[in-house]
């Protein structure tokens, strides 16, 4: 599960850089993308690999855009990667030969406290990375059917007995912050006793609002069109739900992980997944960053 919520003075620091930057196998004059910008680690390392070559970021967060570097190598997209094709495509790119995908929530979105994304602080329930989205916490919390609160809870939070927590939270309605959701869940006593359950909470609510899943589903989906046979797409991912989706669409090519084979045997499939066990940060990384801990990375390369 995704539970680290990081106190550190810089805006986020990059998770597995240079294993993913291995990973990518960078084309000093080829055309990449890295989908969320965000503090804009690897996107520089990226850059700093190209010479006539091109990079592409996508950041749906405004927050972000002053992270953009300066370069006549780069252009930043400041869209939602779910429709990285047509924005590519609207810039001018057909192909390109590597991706990078760094899912999950920043270290600034988590140290924000009006963005609502962490617990330790009371804010309004927001947790929108869009920060002009329609949909917050607050409308899923208070609006959401019971029924939808439960479903939401268990398949993205995997929380134990979700239907308690649901209706703690319509018999409470209307709930307005953080703390105040916090309260409803666990009373009077102390969250830091609750840590993963709360943390469990609070990432299905953020899914929900951020249709992440949906999101990571379209990305992966359209990523056939778009990459050279040969190029490279690297994915690192932060909770199973995730990683899961991830691995299947790599070993399947679909994320229901149903294999189709040709006369063969062989597996049809656009992309062959380069790790069997995903890479994972090493002990001295996680002891620098902790958000780097639940960590894993996912190589794939494009077929014919």
């Amino acid at each position: 599960m995704e539970t680290s919520e990081i106190n550190q003075s810089s805006y986020h620091r990059a998770v597995l850089l240079q294993e993913s930057i291995e990973a990518l196998q960078i084309d000093p004059a080829g055309i990449y993308v890295d989908v969320t910008m965000g503090a804009a680690g690897h996107t520089k390392e990226i850059l700093s690999h190209l010479t006539t070559g091109k990079l592409y970021s996508f950041d749906q967060d405004s927050d972000a855009w002053a992270n953009a570097p300066q370069s006549p190598h780069f252009t930043l997209i400041k869209e939602n990667f779910r429709d990285a094709k047509n924005w590519l495509r609207f810039n001018g790119v057909k192909k390109v030969n590597g991706i990078l995908a760094d899912l999950g929530v920043s270290s600034h979105q988590f140290d924000t406290a009006d963005r609502g994304f962490s617990f330790r602080f009371d804010a309004p329930l927001d947790m929108r990375m869009n920060q002009h989205a329609e949909l917050n916490a607050s409308k899923v919390v208070n609006a959401y059917p019971v029924e939808d609160l439960i479903r939401i809870l268990r398949v993205y939070g995997e929380v134990d007995r979700p239907h308690v927590a649901a209706h703690k939270m319509v018999n409470a309605r209307p709930i307005h912050t953080t703390h105040e959701l916090i309260h409803v869940l666990i009373g009077d006593e102390d969250w830091k006793f609750h840590h993963q359950y709360l943390a469990q909470v609070f990432q299905a609510l953020r899914i929900e609002v951020n249709q992440e899943m949906e999101v990571l589903e379209t990305f992966l989906s359209q990523l056939k069109d778009y990459v050279e046979v040969g190029g490279r797409v690297v994915v690192i991912s932060y909770h199973s739900l995730e990683d899961r989706m991830v691995k299947s669409f790599f070993r399947s090519g679909n994320v229901e992980d149903q294999l189709e084979k040709d006369f063969f045997g062989n597996i049809i499939r656009p992309f062959k997944p380069l790790n069997a066990k995903p890479i994972l940060p090493s002990a001295e990384e996680i002891s620098e960053n902790s958000r780097a801990r639940s960590a894993k990375m996912r190589i794939a390369e494009k077929l014919a």
